[in-house]
């Protein structure tokens, strides 16, 4: 279990297949800012909730000069099944062994009714030009979360 970044923070790299099997890496985005995110599984309510909002403001979040990339343990067949149901234009990668979610402290300890087990921490990261920490955000709602994000952004 890694320990949660924080701004100023070197992104950790990392390169995963999308919905379409396609490998996409941070360093694609190196001159742009990229807001990623980390959630549980595709095609749950919580999750479907928070991709639809990043959808519904994708004009405005790449009008501001940011890219925004959902990551999950999902399978990218699960995935492309979650962007068609959902009609989703964010990227969705997939990341089944956990290692990006780890590198980025999104997997680890949850409680969940009294009980403790080992999860995806609904996180999301804001990544800058240069590949620094901007914003660690750790333990987000699915819900109101986006509009958050393009307040504290000034968006």
């Amino acid at each position: 279990m890694s320990a949660r970044l924080t701004p100023g923070d070197e992104a950790p790299a990392f390169t995963l297949p999308d919905a379409d099997g396609t490998e996409v890496s941070l360093a694609d985005h190196k001159g742009r800012k990229v807001i990623v995110y980390f959630y549980p599984a595709a095609l749950t309510p919580g999750c479907t909730k928070q991709a639809c909002d990043f959808t519904d403001n994708l004009d405005l979040l790449a009008g501001a000069g940011y890219d925004v990339i959902g990551i999950s343990p999902d399978a990218p067949e699960k995935l492309a099944k979650f962007r068609e149901k959902e009609n989703l234009k964010v990227t969705l990668l997939a990341d089944p062994d956990k290692k990006v979610l780890d590198a980025y402290g999104a997997y680890g300890e949850k409680k969940n009714y009294g009980k403790t087990y080992l999860g995806v921490i609904r996180s999301t990261i804001v990544v800058d030009e240069d590949g620094k920490v901007e914003h660690a955000l750790y333990n987000v709602r699915a819900t109101g979360h986006v509009a958050k994000i393009i307040k504290d952004l000034g968006i």
